[in-house]
C-alpha cells in the first residue's frame, strides 16, 4: 500500500489532523508491511510515522528553594533586614529578605525571608 509520508523533523510528538477532514489522526499498526501510521477514524487517509515514539511523558523533579538558599545570606549586610514578619515556630523576628526566581521560567519572582537564628522561609 502507498502511504503519504509528512516530516515534522525529529522528536516531533503532537497531535496531527488528516489534510482531508480535519480530524484527529491516530497511531496503528500495518502488521503486513510492518509500519506505524498515522490513520483517520473518519476517512481512509493514511500517513506513515517519521517517528517511532507516540507519546511522550516527561517528569520534571523540582528542587526545594531551601536547598538553593545559602545559610551565609544572613550575615549579609547589603540584604534588606525586617522585623515585621516572626518565625511561626519561634519568637524571633528578624529575618533578612531578597526576590529570587525560581528554575522555572513561567513562575514569577517570589520573596524570601530568611530568619537570623536558623533558615526558614516564611511566604
Amino acid at each position: 500500500m502507498n502511504y503519504t509520508r509528512k516530516d515534522d523533523g525529529p522528536g516531533f510528538v503532537g497531535i496531527r489532523f488528516c489534510p482531508s477532514c480535519n480530524n484527529m489522526l491516530y497511531p496503528k499498526e500495518d502488521k503486513e508491511n510492518r509500519a506505524l501510521l498515522y490513520a483517520c477514524r473518519n476517512c481512509d487517509f493514511k500517513q506513515l510515522a517519521d517517528n517511532h515514539c507516540v507519546y511522550v511523558n516527561k517528569i520534571m523533579h523540582e528542587i526545594d528553594e531551601l536547598t538553593q538558599i545559602v545559610a551565609d545570606v544572613i550575615s549579609d549586610p547589603t540584604l534588606p533586614r525586617t522585623e515585621d514578619h516572626p518565625c511561626p515556630k519561634c519568637t524571633h523576628r528578624e529575618a533578612v529578605f531578597f526576590q529570587s526566581q525560581s528554575r522555572r521560567a513561567e513562575e514569577e519572582m517570589r520573596l524570601y525571608y530568611v530568619l537570623c537564628e536558623f533558615i526558614e522561609r516564611i511566604s
